[in-house]
Order: structure tokens, then C-alpha cells, then sequence
């Protein structure tokens, strides 16, 4: 059966040079863009969407957030983010833990966010293994993009708080402690792997969701807001050969030559919050800026619940009033995201070959006043306002 094909038309078009284009086409059939541009003619038959006057994007990637395990509207009885029990849950997976009919991918949706690195809280210190995932479905094996994704390790003030009076750790020192000392672990639990079948000690899942990272399967995605703790996250990434992504770092922007020096990707946000904790008195909406001057790949996020997913536009809005450029912002959710989940090859861009995932606007994508008329996520409409068809 021949694919049904459509064609947006005669709209602004973003762009791989980081612009939008007048006049641009985006053709997809089959959950896949098949041609994207300026000057391409629709083929024959094509459904056609007249895009005049609006904005098309990728669709949005949100590259930190708790979309479905931190449930919207639920209290704490849907709160499934943190395994709490203990600080050392690396064999927890985030996917376990996601609802699809969390009302959080409703506004995902909404908001034009197509994509969402769901990623376990930051109560322990190793907490487990994240996943991204289309905010679109009703199964969240049918909306897998990657998984896993990263292993989620956390710095600071949280696993601190939430360990400190019963278990290791209790000071910054502990933290890293008990870092180190999983780590090794998994890394003598490998080496007994190599013995003889039967020397072999039993499988541990934890040992192996360590070892994924170790191997170069994902990276860690270290939570930490202050500056020597994130310095204490690239040290210890350092040491056992893993590489990192720096969640939110909201104290980076002291430390970003170093950053930039070792080649950290930095997941920013969420930065419309009040300074409710210590590691927060720092926060700014010049750190994104900061970081892409200085020559750190950059991304934007929400942290939600923390900041409400469909806000994720508002986070790069205000990045680039404070500084970044309005390629680093708008990339921060499309294509730099893509790039750091690893998925730069399927999303966050409109070209050939990548998933129809897109987003039209009523104007440009960071004015204020600009609302998202349509959400396509895999070539379906999953939102829409009025839009005329011809």
C-alpha cells in the first residue's frame, strides 16, 4: 500500500545553518521526512499543509526531565523517580517508573516537545539508568527512543540529605566514596567474569548497569548545582574512564573553561525557579550563554515537574535574552540535544532520512507571544489548533 504523503508548504523554515528559511517545504511520509528546504516541490498527490505565516521547527527534545515518574496532579503516591531505600541503585530503571498517561506528556505535546530524556531523581547517588522516549503513546515500550540512555548519578546536597541520618553518605566526602566504591567494585566484578565458568561469581544486575556505563554504553548524566561538585563529578569520571554529561550546572558558568577545557556537555536548567535551596544562590539566566562562549556544547531542559515540560521554549527564550545565540537556543532543544543523547543521526533536525518529528508555530519560537499550532511526532498530528488545509 503506498505511503500517504504530506507536504508542509510556504513556511519559515529552521534550518541546518541555523536560520529560518522563507518559503520552506517539509515533505514526510511513513513517520520519516523524505525532503526538507526551500525551492522543493511537493510530489504529485501530496496531502498539502499551507504553513503561511508560521514557523516550522524539529520537533522539541527536552534532555533532562521526570516526564511520567514524577506524576502530574498524583502527590507522592506518584512519585516514582527516587529508589530512596538505599543511595546505590544503579540497576533501577527510569522506563519502570514512567506512566504515558501522565498528564506531563499531554502538555508535552502541547508545547511541541516530541522527544524526553526521562532520567530517575537525584536522592541517590547512583540512582539508575534513564531513558528517552516520544511523548506520544500509550505503551512505554512503543515509545522507546533509548534505553538505556545514561546512568544517573547525583552530587551534593540531595543524596546528602536523603541518606545522611541512616547511611553513607553524609558529607561531600561520602558522596564520592560511595561513588568510588561501586565503581570498583563493578570493575572487580568484571575481572572475576573472565575466570572459568565455574570460578564465576552470580550475575548482579547493578555490577552490570555500572559496567554499560564503564564500556562506553552510555554516559554518566551527573546531577550537580555547585561548582567543586561538579568538578568533583568530572574527577571522578576522570578516574574510571566515563564519559559525562553535566545536569543542570547551575554554578558552571565559575568553572567554564574547565568545562570547556575537558569537554563536558552541559544539560542546563531548569532556570525559572526561585533559589529554595543552598546550591542555587548562584543560578542565573546567563549561564547557557556563558558556556556557549566559552565553547561547551549545550543543551536546555526543565527538570520537569520542576518547570512544567511545555515551558521548555521559555528556558531557551530567556537564555538567549541573557546571551546565548538564538542558534545555541533554539539548538539547545533540537539538534545540540540530539547530539548529546547520542541520537543525532534520527532526531532533531528537519532532513532527509530523520524522524517526522516537527513542530509549527504561530510565530517565531521564542517570542512570547508565539503558540505551537501543530505537534507531529512520527509523521501522526498529536496536537492541533486551527489550521488551515488546502
Amino acid at each position: 500500500m503506498a505511503e500517504d504523503i504530506i507536504a508542509i508548504t510556504n513556511v519559515r523554515l529552521w534550518t541546518d545553518e541555523g536560520e529560518f528559511a522563507k518559503n520552506g517545504t517539509v515533505i514526510f511520509a511513513g513517520g520519516k521526512i523524505k525532503d526538507a528546504g526551500v525551492g522543493i516541490e511537493p510530489p504529485e498527490g501530496a496531502e498539502i499543509v499551507n504553513g503561511r505565516g508560521k514557523y516550522a521547527t524539529p520537533g522539541l527534545i527536552d534532555a533532562h526531565s521526570h516526564v511520567g515518574n514524577f506524576g502530574e496532579g498524583t502527590g507522592i503516591i506518584g512519585f516514582d523517580a527516587n529508589e530512596a531505600t538505599e543511595a546505590v541503585t544503579p540497576h533501577a530503571r527510569a522506563i519502570d517508573g514512567v506512566d504515558p498517561f501522565d498528564k506531563g506528556f499531554e502538555d508535552a505535546r502541547a508545547g511541541g516537545v516530541t522527544t524526553v530524556c526521562v532520567l530517575p531523581g537525584s536522592a541517590n547517588v547512583i540512582g539508575g539508568l534513564g531513558a528517552v522516549v516520544k511523548t506520544a503513546g500509550t505503551v512505554v515500550d512503543d515509545m522507546v527512543v533509548a534505553e538505556p540512555c545514561g546512568l544517573k548519578v547525583a552530587f551534593g546536597e540531595n543524596p546528602k540529605v536523603t541518606h545522611g541520618e541512616k547511611r553513607s553518605p553524609k558529607t561531600r566526602m561520602g558522596v564520592a566514596s560511595v561513588f568510588r566504591e561501586a565503581f570498583s567494585k563493578a570493575l572487580d566484578y568484571d575481572e572475576k567474569m573472565k575466570r572459568e565458568p565455574e570460578k564465576r561469581p552470580d550475575r548482579d544486575i547493578r555490577m552490570e548497569s555500572i559496567l554499560g556505563c564503564v564500556r562506553g554504553e552510555y554516559p554518566l548524566r551527573a546531577h550537580a548545582h555547585r561548582a567543586d561538585d561538579i568538578a568533583t563529578s568530572v574527577r571522578l569520571a576522570k578516574e574510571f574512564g566515563v564519559a559525562i554529561v553535566s545536569d543542570h550546572c547551575t554554578s558552571g558558568y565559575l568553572i567554564a573553561d574547565y568545562l570547556a577545557e575537558n569537554n563536558v556537555p552541559c544539560v542546563v536548567g531548569p532556570n525559572v525557579v526561585g533559589r529554595f535551596k543552598q546550591e542555587l544562590k548562584d543560578k542565573n539566566y546567563e549561564l547557557p550563554g556563558i558556556l556557549e562562549k566559552t565553547g561547551c556544547t549545550v543543551a536546555l531542559a526543565t527538570d520537569h515537574p520542576f518547570m512544567p515540560i511545555d515551558t521548555l521554549r521559555v528556558v531557551a527564550a530567556l537564555a538567549r535574552r541573557d546571551g546565548m545565540s538564538e542558534t545555541g537556543a533554539i539548538a539547545g532543544m533540537t539538534s545540540t540535544a540530539a547530539s548529546i543523547l547520542g541520537l543525532s543521526e534520527r532526531v532533531g533536525r528537519l532532513a532527509p532520512g530523520y524522524d517526522a518529528d516537527i513542530v509549527l508555530w504561530t510565530g517565531h519560537p521564542l517570542a512570547s507571544v508565539s503558540q505551537v499550532y501543530m505537534t507531529i511526532i512520527d509523521g501522526e498530528t498529536v496536537y492541533e489548533r486551527k489550521l488551515k488545509r488546502v
